[in-house]
């Protein structure tokens, strides 16, 4: 599982330190991408692979659809660690997704996470966090 929330900076080459407990439940490779919210999200292959076939089942005769799939797929790249565990992120995705020194990694479940510029993703949280209790109620979940 990728929990938690981790605090990270981009060194002077642009590249991410991606937290010890996250890579290695990545194995080698790995897909990154544009997502909500100007985040990035990152997939296991197997998430990606999961994600490609909801995406593919998709009806591509809705514009919505289609405009989804450029985004996500068009977005995507390939990744992989350098001996270190730095990943490289490409320039379009660091300038969608404003990343510019400090970058923060959030757990997102089974098989992903999203990186957020860290000024981005306080912003977010704290407007977030004043409406937290009427999402919940809106969710349908109970436990």
């Amino acid at each position: 599982m990728f929990i938690g929330t981790y605090e990270h900076t981009l060194d002077t080459k642009k590249r991410l330190i991606i937290p010890a407990k996250f890579r290695n439940q990545l194995g080698d490779k790995f897909v990154i991408t544009n997502w909500m919210e100007q985040s990035l999200h990152a997939f296991t292959q197997e998430g990606w692979e999961q994600f490609m076939a909801e995406i593919s089942a998709m009806k591509s005769t809705r514009k919505e659809v289609r405009q989804f799939q450029r985004f996500i797929i068009g977005g995507a790249t390939d990744a992989e660690f350098d001996k270190t565990g730095r990943v490289s992120i490409p320039g379009n995705l660091k300038e969608y997704a404003r990343l510019e020194k400090n970058v923060v990694i959030i757990g997102t479940g089974e098989n992903s996470f999203e990186i957020w510029d860290a000024d981005e993703f306080k912003a977010y949280n704290e407007a977030t966090a004043e409406d937290f209790d009427e999402i919940a109620e809106n969710l349908d979940f109970d436990f």
